[in-house]
């Protein structure tokens, strides 16, 4: 008889012609696609990073392929990993399709969600996925714009749900998602950060990193000059590998190629950033806040 681990096992029976994969194991490789990282990958699908990394083993053991590259900071898709999520997320999606019509969820009706186009791109199509689960009948327009603007957005009523980078106290009540520290980020072996003045690459004006990075080199004196404006960090990341400037972005940025500056640099100390979600009171959005703050709530271990 065949000895199972809730955790671990991805065959559902031994027989070679009655392999069937464990959708929980997708589910964790779907999360760490989605978040970069083992770790939070585990705290999404409430799992050890050891039990993920068993799982992931597991179905690389089944497919005979390698899905994952990782090193100490960052994990990428191989081009059988690619192949994989597009598959892993259509059968979990046919999962939760038929558990949602079966059990169905009493709550309907259409949200306005602002978000900043950095967060547009790498947090909201996995939460807008995570309604889709659980709440199927609650749908999401999405509007992205700055920081500044996403906030003023949620003061003024023209949306329902504010999601946010923010440095210091929040001006709005907003739950705190989840933070990481803001570093100043350079080219390994670089040069723009031995340039005077300093050449920045920043977002535009009501970006929150903007002006952390701003305030702190104003504060210590150090001359800047702004040489690289994108409303986007990727944009920012680009103008940081062609060596023509420093940025200040969260650390989980940092690679093989970017990296945090040296200290004898002696650039000022920045702030850490927090991923805030504020809502209007309404029934849909807090039933959101709360399928949300469930999957990545604050703290996160080891962040």
């Amino acid at each position: 008889m065949v000895q199972e681990n809730e955790t671990t096992n991805i065959v559902e029976g031994r027989d070679p012609a009655n392999r069937t994969l464990n959708l929980d194991a997708l589910r964790s490789f779907v999360a760490i696609c989605e978040t970069g990282s083992f770790r939070r990958a585990a705290l999404r699908v409430r799992k050890s990073p050891s039990a993920v990394s068993l799982q992931i083993g597991k179905l690389e053991d089944l497919l005979g392929a390698r899905l994952l590259d990782r090193d100490a900071r960052h994990v990428t898709l191989t081009d059988h990993g690619g192949t994989l999520l597009g598959q892993a997320r259509r059968l979990l999606g046919l999962n939760d399709e038929t558990l949602a019509y079966f059990q169905g969820s009493p709550l309907a009706g259409r949200l306005c969600l602002s978000a900043p186009h950095d967060l547009g791109v790498s947090l909201v199509p996995g939460l807008l996925r995570r309604l889709a689960e659980v709440h199927p009948g609650v749908h999401v327009d999405v509007r992205l714009g700055t920081s500044e603007a996403v906030q003023k957005g949620i003061a003024d009523g023209s949306v329902n749900l504010a999601l946010f980078n923010d440095v210091g106290a929040s001006a709005i009540r907003a739950t705190d998602l989840f933070s990481e520290p803001l570093k100043w980020l350079v080219l390994d072996g670089g040069r723009a950060v031995r340039q005077d003045p300093l050449p920045l690459a920043v977002a535009e004006v009501g970006c929150a990193w903007r002006e952390a990075a701003l305030n702190a080199l104003q504060a210590t004196g150090r001359a800047y000059r702004v040489a690289y404006s994108s409303d986007t960090s990727m944009g920012q990341v680009a103008a940081l590998r062609a060596d023509l400037a420093v940025a200040a972005l969260p650390l989980s940025l940092a690679d093989r190629d970017l990296v945090e500056a040296p200290s004898h640099c002696d650039l000022p100390q920045l702030p850490l950033t927090h991923i805030r979600l504020a809502d209007d009171g309404s029934d849909l959005a807090r039933a959101f806040v709360a399928l949300v703050a469930a999957d990545i709530a604050s703290p996160r271990p080891g962040r």
